[in-house]
């Protein structure tokens, strides 16, 4: 009981902070722009509290899965009077209304870049060494007798620079035996290892044989200057990106299967078990979400904030507004297809607690 609790909180912070971000996105460049803004609530829904300050309402609105910004004028077909043109959001330049929508998703990524940059200051990075962390049975190395604390110095001779060297002259060995140098008890140790082949997924989901041997790395942690953690966070990020943007395109194409779609459930899930391990795992699991929510909402798809982008892309080269009764129905066909997914990602959340 106290897990499911955990796992609840979890979810609901991680994801209060993920909609927090994105609407302050889209609120800040309003703001900036002199744009009106009449609602900023976290929630949709009845408002469970609300406060006016100026001639924004906040408000925390009784359903929790996203949030909106309510503007001056927001709607074209919407009747603006003179004395509110000036700050009415249809009534604003084209990129300043595409900085306006851009600004919700380009959040959710600057969070994460923010929370990798953090992490790689505060804890350090994580790098495997060639130092041995585990082996398990039935495997090559473990045949061969390398054990759990050896350090692999060379493979047939020749030195080894660190892991991703050492992973890289296995996946190329071509299965031929490789004499491995170790360290064991300040000692030098020389086995004889014959790689075999698995299967196995890339970052993209593609399936791939490869030779291994199987064991497994230890890690180090190493410091790192706040310029090098901002370059690896940028890169992470936009790794990170691509990896999700590669994901959809395949389980739309059907390499990837739609049953790894999940819901609040399975988010509910992973954040309490992120949450238990620490609070940097857990900030981390926040970021790949925050990417994920960022990466989806520039989809171009209508209600979304990508849909909107691209309706912005069609003004610009047809040099006027799309029209307002295609905008409607394009985005009737949008809140249906995102309630169809939503209704699927439930039903996996569901089958896979009754699957156990």
């Amino acid at each position: 009981m106290l897990n499911v609790i955990q796992s609840v909180l979890s979810a609901v912070v991680g994801l209060g902070i993920l909609i927090v971000i994105h609407e302050l996105g889209h609120f800040l460049v309003a703001k900036k722009s002199r744009v009106g803004v009449l609602t900023f609530s976290i929630g949709f829904g009845p408002k469970i509290l609300r406060r006016k300050v100026g001639e924004t309402e906040y408000a925390l609105s009784a359903i929790p899965f996203g949030g909106y910004v309510k503007m001056v004028g927001e709607d074209p077909a919407e009747e603006v009077s003179p004395a509110e043109r000036e700050k009415a959001f249809s009534h604003q330049p084209l990129w300043k209304r595409a900085a306006i929508v851009a600004a919700g998703p380009v959040s959710n990524l600057l969070l994460a870049f923010f929370i990798f940059a953090c992490v790689m200051v505060f804890s350090g990075v994580r790098t495997a060494t060639t130092t041995v962390a585990d082996v398990p049975p039935n495997n090559p190395a473990a045949q061969a007798g390398i054990q759990k604390g050896d350090r692999i110095t060379a493979i047939n001779g020749r030195p080894v620079e660190g892991w991703t060297d050492f992973a890289r002259r296995i996946k190329d060995s071509d299965g031929g035996p490789l004499h491995i140098t170790l360290v064991r008890d300040n000692q030098t140790v020389e086995v004889t290892v014959n790689p075999v082949k698995k299967e196995e997924r890339d970052a993209y989901g593609d399936k791939r044989e490869v030779w291994f041997i199987g064991i497994q790395p230890q890690d180090s942690v190493t410091k790192v200057t706040p310029v090098v953690a901002i370059g690896q966070a940028f890169q992470q990020t936009a790794n990170l990106s691509l990896v999700t943007l590669v994901a959809l395109y395949k389980m739309v194409k059907g390499d990837i299967s739609p049953k790894t779609l999940g819901g609040p459930l399975l988010i509910a899930q992973v954040a309490g078990q992120q949450a238990r391990e620490g609070v940097v795992t857990f900030l981390i699991f926040v970021a790949i979400l925050s990417i994920n929510l960022g990466v989806l909402n520039l989809l171009p798809i209508p209600v979304l904030d990508g849909g909107h982008l691209f309706f912005f892309l069609i003004e610009a080269v047809l040099g006027r507004p799309v029209g307002e009764k295609q905008r409607e129905r394009a985005q009737q066909v949008g809140v249906v297809l995102l309630i169809l997914v939503m209704a699927y990602a439930f039903y996996n959340d569901i089958a896979r607690f009754f699957e156990g």
